[in-house]
């Protein structure tokens, strides 16, 4: 007996980016998915058929050098149809793409889909969900005005099955509702109440059944509280950047410990954080970094003589050596032209990757030389000056 095989027809959905296949066997016009979304081909399908190649476009940053992708983010950030923490942020936009890269989305599905509410990631219900079935296990949402259901069950679990339900009001099932959680006084919860609770309903099986899906993106913007509208996005809540929790800085997002960390700078270190905040020019930095490779700790912390908040050196030598004026800069500050002061010994190239190597620390890159060998073909020690100056322009942003 000959089986039918199933149809291999696919559809991308490029706002959740997820790839529905069809369950229909047989001739059909209509295609059908297991979620109940339905879509139709030009012809019939009678046999096996190519894939949607729409999958992996996507991926086309996935292999690009790191310049590239400076480039890429450059020009997207002149859209003006941008969530306004991207527009003339190219920073911001390259975060996100490597957000999105983390995640297996698109740099857009990144942008519009990820939100950063008072320091902590945030995602849609529609990024969630999709994250979730993108991972290969099933979401079903159900719901109402007063209460919603949402359930996972997991791929590599099937027999069970993970269940939330929200409430409108308070209840004798046990189970969460805006009414006990206040939120019932809200203009969005008094507008588009439905929405809202399969939202809570989703963000919450979702980090019940499959936490690791969602690299972080525990919360959608309304569970912290941002404004938003009836798709769940922020109207008007103030968005911040992603960005790193630094060494000596308390993460506002971890539950605080009974007794907390003092913080005692590094004697030597602190010393020469001074003599840093003293120097004139790069020359002199450069020494200084120097001496701190070789002397310090590499996590040595101070109190910034710049900020008088509590930092690592690194990050304050990084950011002092971007305010200082370049050596040709200064030349011509003193009416001098045409001079270069070069320590006995070193070469153009010396010059340039110590150069490069502060503009990285600066940036906080902490792959420089995997990134320079990918983008340039050779290691950073066998380079010539333009090439490491080109990657400096890159991470200044001083790049023609």
């Amino acid at each position: 007996m000959t089986t039918t095989p199933q149809c291999p027809e696919g559809l991308y959905s490029p706002d959740i980016d997820l790839l529905r296949r069809c369950i229909q066997r047989g001739p059909h016009e209509w295609h059908a998915s297991e979620d109940g979304v339905e879509w139709r081909s030009p012809q019939l399908s009678e046999g096996p058929q190519q894939v949607s190649t729409e999958l992996v476009k996507h991926q086309a940053m996935n292999g690009a050098s790191l310049p590239d992708m400076v480039r890429y983010a450059e020009q997207l950030s002149n859209a003006n149809l941008l969530p306004g923490q991207y527009r003339r942020q190219p920073a911001n936009v390259l975060y996100a793409m490597e957000y999105g890269r983390t995640l297996g989305i698109t740099p857009i599905a990144a942008i519009t889909g990820i939100h950063v509410i008072e320091g902590k990631p945030s995602a849609s219900a529609a990024l969630i969900s999709g994250l979730v079935r993108q991972a290969g296990h099933k979401l079903r949402v159900t719901g109402n005005g007063q209460s919603a259901t949402a359930q996972i069950i997991r791929s590599d679990d099937p027999e069970f099955t993970y269940s939330v339900t929200w409430e409108l009001r308070r209840n004798a099932n046990g189970n969460p509702s805006a009414e006990e959680a206040g939120l019932l006084n809200k203009d969005v919860w008094k507008k588009y109440a439905a929405s809202m609770l399969k939202a809570r309903a989703i963000s919450q099986v979702a980090r019940d059944a499959c936490e690791e899906v969602l690299f972080g993106l525990h919360y959608t913007p309304e569970e912290l509280s941002a404004n938003v509208g009836e798709d769940g996005v922020p109207m008007d809540a103030q968005v911040q950047q992603l960005r790193r929790v630094q060494p000596g800085e308390q993460d506002p997002w971890s539950a605080p410990g009974p007794h907390p960390e003092t913080f005692e700078p590094h004697a030597d270190a602190q010393a020469l954080a001074a003599r840093a905040a003293a120097a004139e020019d790069r020359m002199v930095l450069n020494c200084l970094v120097d001496e701190a490779k070789r002397d310090l700790p590499a996590d040595a912390r101070i109190v910034a003589p710049d900020t008088e908040q509590p930092d690592t050196l690194r990050e304050y030598l990084g950011r002092r050596w971007a305010v200082l004026p370049k050596p040709s800069e200064q030349q011509a500050d003193e009416g001098v032209t045409d001079v270069e002061v070069v320590a006995e010994g070193e070469t153009e190239a010396d010059i340039a990757e110590r150069d490069l190597r502060a503009a990285a620390a600066t940036a906080g890159l902490d792959n420089l030389d995997e990134e320079f060998e990918r983008s340039f073909g050779l290691p950073i020690g066998e380079a010539g000056a333009p090439q490491l100056r080109e990657m400096t322009a890159l991470l200044t942003g001083s790049a023609a």
